[in-house]
């Protein structure tokens, strides 16, 4: 008889804090990997991230958290399987806290960021070849400016406003992704207390986190506004 808000606020920052962690290792990898490939084209680096691409479209997400469990949790005993505090973590200091809340995040961070490296790098990759093929770009060479300013001052801009707009729109699917991670790891979040929920047809609880991902559907479309504008100056004029 607890009230549904208090639960998904006791839930809530845990799925935010992975789901920040995971969408900023997408970015930092998958955005140098786009770009290397696309001015790389036909090299043997543009085909291994062509091969890992692949990889991470066709392996499931479930399938490849109980792989990393087996190997670098059971086996090798370098990762925690589940949960996200040890025993005594209440007894240590806030360094020592923080040490281990990021040793239980590897494993959850990385299943969550697996599929999106691929796909943002894929989009990545596209974009710039399309932008790279333009007069101005051209133009940007012939007036002598070197290439890694074409490149990251020209080229990126304009060609990550397509990413932009994929980033925004998986804003909505924090929670949903969550689902599979947090309950094969254990890890109370959302998508744990979604998924034990619909479970129990505890229909209000199942009701007030759609609620939520609702104004994560705005949140998004908010923040690919915001990006555009970032990246483009003349929506930011406009």
């Amino acid at each position: 008889r607890r009230p549904v808000l208090d639960k998904i606020l006791e839930r809530l920052p845990i799925t935010i804090l992975i789901n920040v962690l995971s969408i900023a290792l997408i970015l930092a990898v998958s955005i140098p990997i786009g770009i290397l490939s696309a001015v790389r084209r036909r090299s043997l680096f543009d085909q291994a991230t062509t091969i890992f691409v692949f990889l991470g479209f066709a392996t499931p997400s479930f399938w490849l958290a109980l792989l990393l469990m087996d190997f670098l949790g059971v086996r090798l005993g370098l990762f925690p399987i589940a949960g996200i505090r040890s025993l005594g973590y209440e007894y240590m200091n806030f360094g020592g806290q923080i040490l281990d809340l990021s040793h239980h995040l590897v494993l959850p961070v990385f299943v969550s960021a697996f599929g999106g490296l691929a796909g943002f790098s894929r989009y990545m990759r596209s974009n710039m070849l399309e932008v790279i093929r333009q007069d101005y770009i051209l133009t940007a060479r012939a007036k002598g400016l070197s290439e890694r300013v074409v490149i990251c001052k020209h080229a990126l801009r304009n060609a990550l406003l397509p990413v932009i707009t994929i980033l925004g729109l998986s804003v909505p699917g924090l929670i949903g992704g969550s689902v599979i991670f947090e309950t094969i790891f254990a890890i109370p979040g959302m998508g744990k207390l979604f998924y034990d929920g619909v479970m129990m047809r505890d229909y209000p609880l199942i009701m007030g986190i759609l609620v939520i991902g609702a104004v994560l559907t705005l949140v998004g479309n908010l923040l690919a506004d915001a990006g555009y504008a970032l990246a483009d100056p003349r929506i930011r004029h406009a």
